[in-house]
């Protein structure tokens, strides 16, 4: 696509109330009961071509081949392979990057406007040179220092953004497939990753009325959401923001305080986040971020899929006091903290996975991934790959062995539509998965026996006296206790279930949050009997590593669980997600290994072997 010059940048709305009318009815709770009667699986968060660091560093494919692999058509890869899903996605949110949104194209084209810039002009010379890698390398440095990487211009970015709306319109099958029109915030100061994707509810008419609010704008989050308000003000329209890779972030992603002035935060900060912040992505392929084995050394599965040595870039290593504010679960317990100090909660968010894909194929499956990125795509080389190169220290590189083919959004709504299923991702009626497509649903009220499970239609039943993910259940009355109910259903096309659990979160007397895991289902009970601990033992595996093959000997296609909170004080504010686990199944480097002959060149120590896994939305307690 040759891109037409000239830009113009979109004014974030200074001065604009940062409570609009659309905001302010976003506070109240939504009808709770206005449950999804489907699960639909998408990728919230997907790059193409024309994401400036993805086009650097060799991606081919634009808009229309993302559309058309997610909708399950066979594409030529970036590499020039046939590529398909095994499945269609439902949904797709094309993500690219605000910043220097067209990059490679227009540099391709030799736009005059963005030769204006010298480093325009150096990244031009690069890849003309053939060193698109190097030049992506050094965009990446040159984002940790925000402004100093800007080559657009707003006209030139008008153009983009429009063919970008148009092409979701275009592709946009209500019913059938939903293209959600979005973007992705690049905020790196220091190279620790503050980014989010933005996700419009409105087709292009609502969002042409705007230009992405980029890094180069602000770095600053607080601005992001101010220039959210002003689009809803602007248009009528809703947006929200989904942040990820907090384990990239420096400490930084769920730091209580104001990013600026390093104040601690206000009720005015906490209900802006809780106002556009209703999701956080916990899973994707640069790690997984509900929690860490030293935040939960209680927690035996706390270490699946960790990528913790750096910040994005590489430029500053991980240190053990960063890791509280990176990962969800200690931002969840957090945020019971600081509604009792502030009166709302910051950190009151559903959990989804997406890909974070830059090679415009949105694919999860372990034996059919399609990479990160171009040099991420099949090869007997990919698993040598650096995704992200440290010009501090080799020890702080990204490197493909770190990564996981991870992840998946899974979305309870009540129609594939933009509307549907943008409302059921601002409600939290969602789960993310590490990239399988397992179904799980919860429910948590007082009333429940657990019989509920018994019925076909249990979900409904259930719903008149309670909520679902994402809701809040109210002070209980004397003598009542919190129950979940829980029913997960197996991959079709997967693994067999190890086993249900449930993450409790609570505000003790003392005003500390404490964490418990709790087995609530699991496969073959007769057999795993708990330990004194209250543990239930392994599954077992049935991977054979070395031919990358597994069975469902063991686990259980469909696990429903019934759980009443054991150690429930009526007076402590408290959070409950429920986390499924699949039976081992090998990793995309097992099949690798396999696949390529690769037995004596890949390292022994590699990850050839995990347990992939589900997340719900907590429900909330408040007693008051």
């Amino acid at each position: 696509m040759a891109l037409a010059s000239g830009l113009s940048s979109c004014a974030s709305g200074p001065g604009t109330p940062l409570e609009s009318k659309a905001a302010a009815s976003a506070l109240i709770e939504d009808s709770q009961c206005a449950s999804g009667n489907r699960a639909y699986f998408g990728d919230t968060h997907l790059h193409t071509a024309l994401s400036p660091d993805a086009g650097l560093a060799g991606t081919k494919l634009g808009l229309e081949g993302a559309y058309r692999f997610a909708k399950g058509e066979t594409v030529t890869s970036n590499s020039g392979q046939k590529a398909a899903l095994k499945r269609p996605l439902d949904f797709l949110v094309v993500a690219d990057h605000a910043e220097n949104l067209g990059l490679a194209q227009g540099l391709a084209d030799s736009d005059p406007e963005l030769l204006k810039s010298s480093l325009g002009q150096q990244l031009n010379e690069m890849l003309k040179a053939g060193q698109g890698r190097e030049a992506f390398y050094l965009l990446v440095q040159k984002m940790a220092k925000g402004s100093e990487a800007k080559i657009s211009n707003e006209s030139f970015m008008q153009n983009v953004w429009k063919y970008n709306t148009e092409v979701a319109e275009r592709f946009n099958d209500p019913g059938k497939f939903t293209a959600l029109i979005g973007y992705e915030w690049t905020s790196q100061p220091g190279g620790g990753n503050l980014h989010r994707v933005v996700v419009f509810r409105d087709n292009k008419a609502l969002a042409d009325q705007i230009l992405p609010f980029s890094n180069f704008d602000s770095e600053n989050v607080e601005d992001l959401w101010r220039f959210m308000n002003f689009y809803e003000e602007k248009t009528g329209g809703r947006v929200l923001a989904i942040p990820h890779n907090g384990n990239l972030s420096s400490g930084t992603m769920f730091l209580p305080r104001h990013q600026k002035t390093g104040e601690p935060i206000d009720a005015d900060y906490a209900r802006m986040r809780h106002r556009f912040e209703p999701l956080v992505e916990v899973t994707q392929a640069k790690g997984t971020g509900e929690t860490h084995p030293m935040l939960s050394p209680e927690d035996e599965f706390a270490g699946f899929n960790i990528v913790d040595n750096s910040n994005l870039g590489g430029i500053k290593p991980t240190t053990p006091d960063m890791l509280p504010y990176e990962y969800t679960r200690a931002a969840l317990r957090r945020g019971l903290q600081l509604e009792q100090q502030l009166g709302v909660n910051p950190f009151k968010f559903g959990l989804i996975g997406s890909t974070d894909s830059h090679s415009s194929l949105p694919s999860t499956a372990e034996d059919n991934w399609w990479g990160k990125s171009p040099a991420l795509e099949p090869s007997p080389e990919r698993w040598k790959d650096v995704l992200i190169k440290s010009s501090k220290d080799p020890s702080l590189d990204l490197t493909a062995l770190q990564l996981g083919a991870s992840g998946l959004a899974g979305v309870w709504a009540s129609g594939n539509t933009r509307t549907a299923l943008w409302d059921a991702m601002n409600r939290k009626e969602v789960f993310g998965t590490s990239g399988t497509r397992l179904t799980v649903r919860v429910y948590g009220g007082y009333d429940y026996t657990g019989d509920e499970l018994k019925a076909a239609d249990w979900a409904k039943r259930v719903c008149a006296k309670g909520v679902p993910m994402g809701g809040d259940l109210m002070a209980a009355s004397e003598g009542q206790i919190p129950s979940l109910l829980v029913q997960a259903r197996k991959d079709p096309d997967g693994a067999n279930l190890d086993r249900i659990q449930v993450v409790k979160g609570w505000l003790d007397a003392d005003g500390e949050t404490q964490e418990q895991v709790f087995d609530v289902s699991w496969s073959d009970p007769d057999q795993r009997k708990p330990r004194a601990d209250g543990k239930v033992p392994s599954v077992g595996s049935s991977v054979n590593e070395r031919e990358a093959t597994y069975t469902n000997t063991i686990g259980a296609p469909t696990l429903t669980g019934y759980w009443k909170d054991p150690a429930f004080d009526p007076t402590q504010k408290a959070f409950y997600y429920v986390r499924v686990l699949e039976i081992p199944t090998p990793t995309w480097l097992a099949y690798d290994r396999k696949n390529y002959n690769l037995y004596d060149e890949m390292p022994a120590t590699a990850p050839y072997t995990s347990q992939e896994r589900a997340y719900t939305s907590p429900i909330w307690y408040n007693p008051s």
